[in-house]
């Protein structure tokens, strides 16, 4: 039938020539051609219906299509319409009326082609489902599924398209494929399972992970395929595998067994403890990565391509890849960057994070073009061992703070004070904390390895550490530096010896060491004249109940709130002595009993009225400072540098002075009292001392 109709059509371009070429002008063969064209009109008017009744009263089998009688009926419209144009008005209106009828004719196959074509669609979608129905091959029925949705999915907006959604049927041909599409997944699923076992057996305090996987391949991977390329959601696979299987593996001990030996299967078993685990017994990296190869060296025969972009390990790895890795990172390979430099040189860490990753991409776990975070910590490798290692090397420093400070050894015994003033590069002999030789064993061992490595950043760290000892220490020892003046006298002590040990390493380019040495040196003597000045205020606290008012008599109080100082000063003498170096404790003594001293001459200026008596009681007041002072110093002549020494010794001697011998003392204000006393403090004691006599007034003419 397609043949001949194809000849026919060939027949009407043959007729529209030989009229071309007559040009009208031989009605013979005109008359011939139009009745040529009604007979095939007719006859493709019959051939329609006849077509209509098989398919849609009949039933029939017919093979021929559709396209076919309408490309016939488009070449007999054209050629009766060049007739209607070329014959006359006779011929012309017996071909109108034929070709009206033709049109209408057309126009009613166009209308019963197109629910040809709907009905057609439906018996494909009937014979699809059949298929499935009769059809075992998981995916030869997801194929025969995809067909059907591209048949019912109507995306194209053609008029098939549009009739078929409208059609009663549509919708239960929806829901039927739908469910079709459900069994086949609880199906694939279901096998899946079987072929494919997750286990978790929780204990009270541990729990066992069993993956059985089938051997048997074929069958295997043609689920797997079929059940993800039926759209299967891993979520629940991805979850049991990085809670249950990695996460152990990468932060617990785990006892992990794989075995081949089963016929039907291999399978592989973990058992770890429940418990928090301590730190230190993390796995090494080495162990995990092996550990995690079991893994997925169990699971391969699952990784098959589902489409021409993805593996079923990349889509596992979509959904656990960056979790996976950064808890491999945080949690394995940051504990297992070197603590120590040899440890450094000889560690392969880098080169195994590589060849891991590798692995990883080899499988398509992850895609080594986009995903970097083992690239990235491997490329931060050495950045990471320098902080590792800094960190470690402040740690030790910290843990050496943190130790007494009143364990202490001397230093510099040999170095006299004499030779210390004659050159100032030589450190005075005194008393520094152990833990200090200790800090300074740690930054020269520092300076040691930074000129073996050539790493310049290393010598930074003396930098912090040093810091580090200025504001932690006084932090860990507080209680002590404020209740125990040793404490402080060490802390200067051992600020001053740091101070010295930079300048004399100044060479090796320790980092701003000026600034270094100069917050050395004030730290240090802030916290201990912090000290003295809680020393001063003791003294002067006694000194408070000093009374010395009473015109007849000084008593015995003051002389014991004397002594109680002098007590006090001997007793900071036994901790400070031996301790600060000979100069820094001089002058150190030299400013508390400075202060002292001068309290005791402020009291006495101040009395109106003496007494010979109160005058005899409080020259021997004085001469008992004057006695006690001096054993409060190693050499008794160190006593000449308190500022108020010769005053008070000069005191002394004024209260037991006749007025001559006080006028020749100051000897017209060129005596030896001058160089310690005003006139005006000469006078008041003169008018203390003695009565208002022409004797006493003609003294005071020359004072002046």
């Amino acid at each position: 039938m397609a043949l001949q109709m194809k000849a026919e059509a060939q027949y009407g371009d043959n007729i529209i020539k030989i009229l071309k070429d007559n040009n009208g002008g031989d009605s013979e063969v005109t008359k011939s051609t139009i009745t040529k064209i009604l007979s095939q009109i007719k006859r493709f008017q019959e051939s329609i219906r006849k077509n209509i009744e098989d398919n849609y009263v009949d039933f029939m089998p017919n093979q021929t299509t559709v396209d076919a009688f309408l490309d016939e009926g488009e070449q007999l419209v054209r050629e009766s319409e060049y007739l209607l144009q070329t014959v006359s008005g006779e011929a012309s209106e017996a071909l109108r009326q034929a070709n009206s009828e033709l049109a209408a004719c057309i126009d009613e196959f166009r209308e019963m082609s197109l629910g040809l074509r709907v009905s057609y669609r439906i018996l494909k979608v009937d014979e699809l489902f059949q298929c499935i129905k009769d059809q075992q091959e998981y995916l030869v029925v997801l194929d025969l599924l995809g067909k059907l949705k591209s048949l019912i999915s109507c995306d194209s907006g053609s008029d098939v398209d549009r009739v078929f959604q409208k059609c009663n049927c549509y919708n239960t041909i929806k829901v039927k494929y739908q469910i079709q599409a459900n069994i086949l997944q609880q199906d694939l699923q279901k096998r899946f399972e079987e072929l494919v076992e997750f286990n978790e057996k929780p204990f009270s305090h541990s729990k066992c992970v069993t993956l059985r996987v089938s051997k048997d391949v074929n069958q295997l991977q043609d689920t797997v395929m079929a059940l993800f390329q039926a759209r299967y959601n891993p979520i629940k696979m991805c979850d049991f595998l990085l809670e249950n299987c990695f996460e152990p593996i990468i932060l617990k001990p785990v006892s992990l067994e794989y075995s081949e030996e089963n016929p039907n299967h291999v399978q592989l078993t973990l058992s770890y403890s429940l418990k928090e685990m301590s730190k230190s017994l993390r796995p090494s990296y080495t162990k995990v990565f092996e550990n995690i190869k079991f893994v997925l060296d169990c699971l391969a025969n699952i990784n098959v391509s589902v489409s021409s972009d993805q593996q079923v390990f990349s889509i596992i790895g979509d959904h656990i890849k960056q979790r996976l890795l950064n808890l491999l990172v945080d949690e394995c390979l940051m504990h297992a960057i070197p603590k120590n430099m040899s440890e450094y040189e000889e560690s392969t860490l880098v080169e195994d994070v590589i060849q891991f990753e590798h692995f990883l991409a080899d499988v398509f776990l992850i895609n080594a073009e986009t995903e970097r975070t083992l690239s990235d910590f491997a490329e931060r490798f050495e950045a990471y061992f320098r902080e590792e290692f800094n960190n470690k090397l402040l740690e030790s420093a910290i843990d050496i703070m943190r130790k007494d400070l009143q364990d202490m050894a001397l230093i510099a015994e040999n170095n006299s004070a004499e030779e210390v003033s004659k050159n100032p590069f030589l450190f005075p002999c005194c008393m520094v904390s152990k833990s200090t030789l200790e800090l300074i064993k740690l930054m020269e061992r520092i300076l040691r390895q930074s000129n073996e490595t050539k790493d310049e950043s290393l010598i930074n760290v003396i930098g912090v550490i040093l810091n580090s000892y200025l504001s932690e220490v006084p932090i860990i020892h507080e209680k002590l530096m404020e209740s125990i003046p040793q404490q402080s006298a060490l802390f200067y002590n051992n600020c001053q010896f740091l101070a010295h040990w930079v300048t004399t390493n100044s060479d090796k380019d320790i980092p701003t060491y000026p600034a270094l040495v100069k917050t050395l040196h004030m730290t240090g003597s802030k916290y201990l004249n912090v000290q003295i000045n809680y020393q001063q205020k003791i003294i002067m606290g006694i000194l408070k109940e000093f009374d010395i008012s009473n015109a007849h008599t000084v008593g015995t109080a003051p002389l014991k709130l004397l002594r109680q100082c002098l007590r006090q000063l001997d007793l900071l003498k036994n901790v400070w002595l031996n301790v600060l170096p000979d100069a820094m404790y001089n002058k150190t003594f030299c400013d508390i009993l400075h202060d002292f001293c001068n309290e005791i001459i402020r009291r006495i200026l101040a009395m109106e009225d003496i007494s010979a008596t109160v005058a005899n009681e409080l020259s021997e007041l004085i001469a008992d400072i004057l006695e006690k002072v001096p054993t409060l110093f190693k050499s008794k002549h160190d006593v000449i540098h308190i500022k108020s020494w010769m005053k008070l010794k000069q005191l002394k001697m004024i209260l037991n002075a006749s007025l001559q011998e006080i006028t020749e003392q100051w000897c017209e204000g060129a005596g030896i009292l001058t160089a310690n006393y005003k006139a005006e403090e000469i006078k008041h004691l003169i008018r203390a001392l003695f009565q208002n006599t022409d004797r006493r007034a003609k003294a005071l003419t020359k004072i002046i």
